[in-house]
C-alpha cells in the first residue's frame, strides 16, 4: 500500500520497459506492490505508481529519445536486514547489470555494494554495523 504521508517520491524513467522493471523490483522485496498503472495505445506505460517494502515509486515509459538515461550519480540506498537478504538482491541485480563495487565491508557496514541493474537504474545496497 503507498505511504499517504510520504511527501517526495523517486520518478524513473524507462523507454519500454518500465513494466518489466516494476515487476523485477516487486519481486526483490516484501510489503511490494504495483499500485495502479495506466498504458498508452502501444502497451508501454503512460503512468505507474509502486511500492517497494511500503515506499511509494513513479514511473513512466518515454517514446521519445532524450539521449539520457539513468546514472549512478542517483541511487536507490537499501538498507538490509540481513547478510541472506544483501546476497539476495545482489545476485538478482548484477544479473545482466554490472557491479560498480562489489560486496566487501566498509568502515560502517557488514556489507556494501553498489551495482546498477539490468534497466541502468542504480543500487547501493547496506548492511549495517550491527
Amino acid at each position: 500500500m503507498a505511504n499517504a504521508n510520504q511527501k517526495i517520491t523517486p520518478f524513473l524513467m524507462f523507454t519500454g520497459q518500465a513494466e518489466e522493471a516494476m515487476n523485477f523490483y516487486i519481486s526483490l522485496f516484501d510489503d511490494s506492490g504495483i499500485t495502479s498503472m495506466l498504458h498508452h495505445e502501444d502497451g508501454t506505460v503512460l503512468h505507474a505508481v509502486f511500492t517497494l517494502n511500503g515506499q511509494t515509486f513513479m514511473c513512466i515509459d518515454s517514446n521519445l529519445d532524450h539521449g539520457f538515461t539513468f546514472t549512478p550519480a542517483t541511487s536507490l540506498f537499501v538498507n538490509c536486514n540481513s547478510s541472506e537478504e544483501i546476497d539476495a538482491i545482489y545476485a538478482a541485480l548484477t544479473q545482466e547489470g554490472a557491479i560498480l563495487m562489489p560486496i566487501a565491508p566498509t568502515p560502517v557496514s557488514d556489507k556494501f555494494a553498489w551495482v546498477n541493474d539490468k534497466f541502468g537504474v542504480s543500487w547501493q545496497l547496506n548492511l549495517p554495523k550491527q
